[in-house]
């Protein structure tokens, strides 16, 4: 994906699948989702926040689930600091 390059980014991919009662959506559902708001399926839709994120944005965030992020995350980054730099 383009935030690969991004330090931590499949942490939050992580945090985001388990926090998502549906899951992520694939590539092929995002152009499925995209091309229905482009139809006249829509046509009546209106200023709508129309989400596409498999119920993550009904999720509630509490302290644990951070903690649980944050500590995973850290352990990620931990992994990625024991790598080699490959530009030296």
């Amino acid at each position: 994906t383009a935030g690969s390059g991004v330090k931590g980014f499949d942490g939050f991919l992580a945090y985001a699948d388990r926090m998502s009662p549906l899951g992520n959506a694939t590539a092929e559902e995002c152009a499925d989702y995209t091309i229905t708001m482009f139809s006249d399926l829509t046509r009546k839709v209106t200023l709508q926040n129309l989400y596409h994120d498999g119920g993550f944005s009904n999720m509630g965030v509490s302290t644990a689930i951070m903690d649980e992020f944050m500590k995973s995350n850290s352990a990620e980054n931990a992994e990625e600091d024991k790598t080699p730099d490959k530009k030296k």
